[in-house]
C-alpha cells in the first residue's frame, strides 16, 4: 500500500483553496475614526452624559455619534460621525479635511474601502469668556479629586 502512494503524482490531488476571513469589530473602527478627530482643532466629538463620567466608564462607551456600518460583500465600511464644531470655523472646510483624514487612516489601517463618510455637524462651540472657563476648570479639577465617602458616613447605627 506504502509502494502505491509513491506512484500518485502530487499535481493529482486537488486540495480545496483557503479561505481567508478577516472580521473588524465595530469598536476597532470607532477607536480609529475617535484618535483620528482627537487630532483635528476646533471640533468636538458628542459626548456621553454626567452618569457616564461619574461611573468612570471608558472614553468610547460615553462617545455618542460615532457610527460604523459594514459591508461583508463589498468589503467596504460606511462611517457616520457627528460633532461639534467651533464657531466661525468654515464648516465645508473642516468637513474636508475630517474628512480626508479618516479616509486616509481607515483605509491604511484596516484594508477596507471605505464607501462613504457622512459628517454631520450638531452644534456650535461658542468661545466661553475666561471667568466661565475659570469656573469650569476648577470644578472638574475637584470632580477628579474628590474621593468617594465611606460606608460609615452614610449609615449610623445609633439610631
Amino acid at each position: 500500500m506504502h509502494n502505491q502512494l509513491k506512484d500518485i503524482d502530487s499535481k493529482e490531488l486537488d486540495l480545496p483553496e483557503t479561505v481567508f476571513v478577516r472580521d473588524v469589530e465595530s469598536k476597532v473602527f470607532q477607536s480609529i475614526v475617535w484618535h483620528c478627530l482627537t487630532k483635528v482643532k476646533d471640533i468636538e466629538p458628542l459626548e456621553g452624559n454626567l452618569f457616564d463620567s461619574l461611573l468612570g466608564r471608558e472614553i468610547l462607551e460615553g462617545v455618542k455619534g460615532i457610527h460604523v456600518e459594514q459591508d461583508q460583500k463589498k468589503h467596504s465600511v460606511n462611517i457616520r460621525v457627528e460633532l461639534n464644531i467651533s464657531y466661525g470655523i468654515s464648516i465645508p472646510e473642516k468637513a474636508e479635511e475630517i474628512h480626508m483624514k479618516l479616509l486616509e487612516d481607515i483605509t491604511k489601517l484596516t484594508g477596507l474601502h471605505v464607501g462613504s463618510i457622512h459628517i454631520i455637524f450638531k452644534n456650535l462651540i461658542m468661545p466661553k469668556l475666561k471667568k466661565e472657563q475659570k469656573l469650569e476648570d476648577l470644578l472638574q479639577e475637584r470632580v477628579k479629586t474628590a474621593k468617594p465617602a465611606a460606608d460609615s458616613d452614610y449609615y449610623d447605627e445609633s439610631f
